[in-house]
């Protein structure tokens, strides 16, 4: 398992954002966690990158357990994109990618070979990556991030809402651009309330609702589990059948 995930449960104050969540992601697969907004993914998100620690269970990411030292040694493995992130807005193209390969290169001598996969994962043309990012639209923005958390070749990218926001072009551009890293090994984790997008891109799904993981599964299995036409139509009756056994 590329990310195994146990029980988990994550507070904050009275609130509990995250209760007992399960997730177990297979290496080299795209994984959708598919929920509405608020259900608790993004917190699950930084859970699994270290940023912040869980309350209860057990979260396996690469072989470590991301709230101990030893996630340094792996983060660079690891490739993010939070929904809201922004690139250096006074940095071009160019200098923003060139920025994160010097953090990332094991050695001088491969930052430009870094760079030059960042430029070719970002589609954008050498006049645009002249330009500032805060120029930039926001499909721009939003490729240029991506290009940034794959450059370096990580073996498992999370992707939280990577098309939200975005036009029908951009959008589409960057859901061709996972299925093709994917088809390359890479695993993938994506967040999305897109429940088109979801189908489209799963391998397999797991749905989240109010903090809970409530079932996981190919899309095909989801839709036969919950008698759904579409994997919207399955979550939406996934999600009524949860409130009502909380009444």
């Amino acid at each position: 398992m590329a990310v195994y995930a146990v029980g988990v449960v994550k507070r904050f104050k009275k609130v509990a954002a995250l209760q007992s969540v399960d997730l177990k992601v297979r290496v080299g697969e795209v994984h959708v966690i598919a929920g509405h907004n608020g259900a608790g993914k993004s917190t699950l998100f930084k859970i699994i990158v270290g940023l912040i620690r869980r309350d209860a269970g057990k979260v396996n990411v690469l072989g470590v357990d991301p709230s101990t030292p030893a996630m340094r040694n792996i983060i660079k493995q690891i490739g993010y994109v939070p929904e809201d992130a922004s690139p250096y807005e006074r940095l071009t193209g160019y200098e923003y990618l060139r920025f994160f390969a010097r953090l990332y290169a094991e050695r001088p001598e491969e930052v430009d070979d870094i760079v030059s996969r960042g430029v070719a994962i970002s589609g954008l043309g050498d006049k645009e990556l002249k330009r500032k990012a805060g120029e930039y639209s926001n499909g721009m923005k939003r490729r240029l991030l991506i290009a940034r958390a794959l450059m370096y070749r990580p073996s498992l990218v999370l992707l939280d809402e990577p098309t939200n926001g975005l036009d029908v072009f951009s959008a589409h551009d960057v859901r061709q651009l996972i299925k093709s890293l994917s088809r390359g090994g890479v695993t993938f984790i994506i967040a999305t309330h897109n429940m088109a997008e979801a189908e489209y891109l799963a391998d397999r799904v797991t749905f989240m609702a109010y903090g809970k993981s409530l079932f996981t599964g190919t899309p095909k299995e989801v839709m036969e589990t919950f008698n759904g036409e579409n994997l919207e139509d399955a979550f939406v009756k996934a999600v009524r059948s949860l409130e009502a056994g909380r009444g």
